[in-house]
């Protein structure tokens, strides 16, 4: 099996367009031969982590049956095809991951077995947390939003950081690749920022349902703002 990631950022005149695909594009992509599992889901403002929607940049977020069945759908789907035809640039990793609990529309999409290999300390790394938000905590979450993303865009070894978000307000999660593992526990660890909103979340009961996951990037291609983030 493999999990995918694609960021993809719409040419300027298909913001339309882009954004009806979160409503036409799902009974589409639930027809693709080997797609077990997939996420849309939009951007904010502010490098994703705004209220105001980015109308121009979009992610999927997809598990596999197989490396083959992903590389045919990239390859020769026509939906995919059109998306990036409407699209300036894309940039998709390849992903095995490493850990992942919770669960995410009550399911663990990334609780499937993988080769048991050792990840160079220098490997790069990716983590993807999502949670859906309970309505009485909106507000609590998101007066945190602008001091932890700008504390994850500062960090030491973060290459992208990014807000999505399935549904405005409620449904959000945060995609980060690192330079390597090390560098990413030691924001998780040393932040305070981070420390101080990850104890508010148990204490204050703020998610319904909320998930974590890290993942080895396996191959990245494609561009984000004109360049592959994982090259040097």
């Amino acid at each position: 099996m493999l999990t995918t990631v694609t960021l993809f950022t719409l040419q300027p005149n298909q913001k339309r367009w882009g954004l009806a695909q979160m409503g036409t594009s799902p009974p589409q992509l639930q027809k693709v031969p080997g797609l077990r599992f997939f996420k849309l889901a939009g951007s904010g403002a502010a490098n994703g982590f705004g209220l105001w929607p980015n109308l121009h940049r979009y992610g999927f977020v997809a598990v596999w049956d197989s490396p083959e069945t992903a590389a045919a759908f990239f390859a020769e789907h026509p939906l995919w095809q059109e998306y990036r035809q409407r699209s300036v640039e894309t940039w998709t990793l390849d992903l095995a991951p490493l850990k992942s609990h919770g669960l995410w529309d009550g399911v663990k999409p990334f609780d499937y077995p993988t080769p048991e290999t050792t990840v160079p300390d220098d490997a790069p790394v990716a983590v993807l947390t999502r949670a859906s938000i309970r309505w009485q905590k909106t507000w609590r979450f998101w007066q945190y939003v602008e001091p932890t993303s700008a504390a994850l865009a500062r960090a030491d070894g973060v290459r992208v950081a990014i807000g999505l978000g399935e549904l405005p307000i409620i449904r959000q999660a945060t995609f980060s690749v690192w330079e390597s593992a090390q560098k990413m526990q030691q924001y998780a660890y040393r932040d305070a920022t981070h420390r101080e909103v990850i104890k508010l979340t148990r204490q204050e009961n703020w998610y319904g349902e909320e998930l974590f996951a890290r993942f080895q990037v396996l191959r990245s291609e494609g561009t984000l703002d004109g360049k592959n983030p994982l090259e040097a």
